[in-house]
């Protein structure tokens, strides 16, 4: 026994006058120890995970909790625990202006695309040679034949119309068209706010290697910059790794992570037990990773499916944000259909913008699947997630 448990005893016993005293004080100890061994609290709110009570036997389960599944109940008895040292909670930046401020790494990778158009519209020699030239440049920049076709056929109208070869009038009929054609009056608008006495849902999908971990990290960070309070599923049971880093993305920012305690488990039920705690805790958005899956793959296909309609027990799925890699180009649109067959698609999410992509890959992509690309990344930092803006990105691509 140990010298604080005899102490105790002595108190209780020579205070109380008995040991009816001790009770509580055992009762208190355990449940300290039930806390350090099954998870840790944080300030603001960000605890860590503890294991799902199980009923006795012979008794109903609590609902709505599959036992493989870690939620995380508030040990409301006991004071919270100050941060570890080194975890101290992030303020993200907020989201307004982040587009504007990553324009560089758009226009250094797509100086090449602007460049070339701009070099022939404004040559001189806009002759036959010169207007297939353009749409060429055009179509190998991922716009697709039949937008670089109708772009072109209405610059040459332009031109011949207003009869200008100045750079700097070409440059602003050029950048209006290509606004026109990206959309700027598509609603990009992602939805996030509450309703009712539930929190909005982002399910995020796509194939392997887009970065839909990192992504969902980054979105939790781009709320959480915004004044919202968010909570993490990591329905992403294939892969240990993946439901790591969405608690390490998690613990920066004070995101609560709901994860299953085993490799394997039923997605449906983490995504199921994620909605299920954000309802509880009162916060905004709730964001559920997947696993990367081959869009040739049916069965794995149809559990995406599944994740979507066991949510849906609870209300309403928001979003469902494909995740796309900028630089696969047409292979992307194709995985993109069958997404969108499966699980209606509201928006994309384009990761690897500032590489080697070419910016048309976003006009195609709204063709291809009819929703609009609301978010775009821009790096690999943290906060190098950003909301679409036509405007910024075409002037970005036409600074060079």
């Amino acid at each position: 026994m140990t010298e604080d448990l005899i102490i105790g005893i002595v108190a209780f016993v020579v205070v109380g006058g008995g040991t009816a005293g001790l009770v509580p004080y055992l009762r208190g100890r355990r449940q300290r120890q039930q806390l350090s061994s099954g998870g840790q609290q944080r300030q603001g709110g960000g605890t860590g995970t503890l294991e799902a009570p199980r009923a006795p036997e012979g008794g109903a389960t609590a609902v709505g909790a599959p036992e493989d599944v870690a939620v995380q109940y508030e040990a409301e008895a006991l004071p919270e625990a100050p941060p570890a040292p080194g975890e101290v909670i992030e303020q993200p930046p907020p989201s307004a202006g982040r587009l504007a401020r990553l324009r560089g790494r758009l226009a250094r990778s797509q100086t090449a695309f602007g460049g070339v158009l701009l070099s022939l519209l404004s040559s001189g020699k806009l002759d036959d040679a010169a207007w297939e030239e353009i749409e060429d440049t055009l179509i190998t920049a991922d716009l697709g034949v039949g937008p670089a076709r109708q772009l072109v056929e209405q610059l040459r109208t332009e031109v011949k119309v207003t009869g200008t070869q100045d750079v700097a009038e070409v440059r602003g009929l050029l950048r209006t068209d290509l606004i026109n054609l990206i959309g700027p009056d598509m609603d990009r608008t992602l939805h996030t706010a509450r309703h009712g006495d539930r929190p909005s849902v982002l399910l995020i999908v796509g194939v392997n290697g887009t970065g839909k971990t990192t992504t969902c990290g980054k979105l939790a960070r781009v709320l959480v910059g915004d004044g919202k309070t968010v909570v993490l599923g990591a329905a992403d049971t294939f892969r240990a790794a993946a439901a790591d880093q969405l608690q390490t993305w998690g613990e920066r920012v004070g995101a609560q992570v709901v994860r299953s305690d085993r490799d394997g488990a039923d997605p449906a039920s983490v995504a199921f037990e994620a909605v299920n705690a954000g309802i509880e805790r009162g916060v905004d958005s709730v964001i559920v990773d997947t696993a990367g899956r081959l869009h040739t793959k049916t069965g794995l296909m149809d559990e995406l499916g599944k994740i979507k309609r066991v949510i849906e027990k609870h209300g309403t799925v928001d979003e469902v944000l494909l995740v796309l890699d900028a630089t696969t180009g047409q292979n992307g649109l194709r995985q993109g259909r069958v997404f969108a067959e499966v699980v209606d698609v509201t928006g994309i999410i384009l990761t690897k913008l500032d590489g080697t992509a070419k910016g048309g890959i976003v006009v195609s992509v709204q063709r291809e699947l009819g929703v609009p690309v609301k978010l775009v990344g821009l790096g690999e930092g943290p906060d190098d997630l950003a909301f679409f803006d036509p405007e910024v990105f075409v002037d970005a691509i036409l600074e060079g």
